[in-house]
């Protein structure tokens, strides 16, 4: 076999094992990402301006936020009405009306939550007000606003508010509060920004809260070192998670501990989008490492543990929303360890998501004209 031969010959196992990589790799992104199709059933519901949040009321009716600063109840079936009593928010950025939550008795008290961006003194900064809500079939108000909580100190800016809140099995009210893209009030605990707040479903501070002797702003905090934490959430064991934006790299799912510090600015396994390096999390020990980073990112909005019926393969699995992921990603647990099992292209950023009474998993897209969406099993 002369020289020519053997090129030819190499040319061709080549081309014979990229063909193969090819095929496997191909196969492996089949499976996890599949065709929404083959996994799901999409039914459009209705679309909002800007929707951010949404919360199911017992009688099967839908609470939607509107980053401009309106709130609507809808019906599964898509029509819609106003709640008015609201505040004036400050709109723009990453700011606006946020997320909404009811008290866990609700159905005695008619209490609901909501979160916002408000201007004040020194800037901007996110708040927390309850309100009881009187409701009928076309619409209904809100009265008795109290605001229980505020971000500390405000500053400039329009991003980085989190502003997601969740009530845990005991009853507290738990807040997740973004940096506002000011890196170091992760670590101050003179300032709750960039902290993970727990408090009583009244505003006032749990006389156990691991940093409550410390008083002031500090006797809020469960948790430091977060950047941007929007997807907030109990799993079946009682514990609680957050999914949280990295800087350029490293989104993060992290298991939430009492104390814990989360490392942000000092660790990453992202960097500065200036280029500058942030050591990564394997360098600090004595900080909370995360149960997974994703980069390239997934931009994470949203965090539900599912516990339905509907999809009995799912049950126990975090379901995180993906703005640049453009669809659903699903985690599974293995004690405490983690991994990324699936995920759905929706083929638009989502931007919140929660689960229906009957199991049914309820979408809202990101942005103008964003949809409100139904996903079902496919037949």
């Amino acid at each position: 076999m002369n020289a020519s031969d053997n090129n030819a010959v190499t040319s061709f196992l080549a081309a014979a094992v990229k063909t193969c990589l090819l095929s496997i790799i191909c196969l492996l992104l089949g499976q996890a990402f599949p065709d929404p199709a083959s996994v799901v059933e999409i039914s459009e519901v209705a679309t909002f301006d800007e929707p951010w949040a949404m919360a199911f009321l017992p009688d099967g009716r839908l609470l939607v936020t509107e980053k401009p600063g309106a709130l609507q109840l809808v019906t599964t079936d898509g029509r819609k009405g106003a709640i008015t009593g609201l505040p004036e928010v400050a709109y723009g950025g990453q700011g606006g009306l946020g997320d909404v939550a009811l008290h866990p008795e609700f159905e005695t008290n008619q209490l609901v939550y909501l979160s916002y961006a408000e201007s004040g003194e020194g800037g901007r900064g996110a708040a927390v007000a309850r309100a009881k809500l009187s409701h009928d079939e076309t619409g209904g108000s809100l009265s008795e606003w109290q605001v229980i909580w505020r971000q500390q100190p405000k500053v400039s800016g329009r991003g980085h508010y989190g502003q997601r809140i969740t009530f845990g099995p005991q009853g507290y009210l738990w807040i997740s509060s973004g940096e506002r893209q000011k890196f170091d009030p992760s670590q101050d605990m003179n300032a709750n920004l960039g902290k993970i707040v727990r408090l009583n479903a009244d505003g006032s501070i749990p006389a156990d809260n691991p940093f409550a002797a410390d008083g002031g702003v500090a006797a809020q905090i469960w948790s430091l070192g977060h950047r941007n934490p929007l997807g907030l959430a109990f799993d079946g064991d009682g514990r609680l998670w957050t999914a949280e934006m990295g800087p350029k790299g490293g989104d993060e799912l992290n298991l939430v501990e009492r104390g814990g510090n989360y490392g942000y600015p000092l660790v990453s396994e992202g960097d500065h989008y200036n280029g500058r390096d942030i050591p990564d999390h394997h360098t600090r020990p004595d900080l909370q490492p995360p149960a997974i980073s994703w980069t390239p990112v997934i931009s994470p909005s949203s965090l539900i543990f599912y516990s339905g019926s509907a999809f009995p393969d799912w049950r126990g699995d975090a379901l995180i929303s993906g703005l640049s992921a453009q669809g659903v990603i699903r985690v599974t647990f293995e004690s405490d360890k983690a991994r990324e099992a699936q995920r759905i292209p929706m083929g638009a950023r989502i931007r919140a998501m929660a689960q229906a009474p009957d199991g049914a998993i309820w979408l809202l897209q990101d942005g103008n004209n964003g949809k409100l969406l139904r996903l079902t099993p496919a037949r």
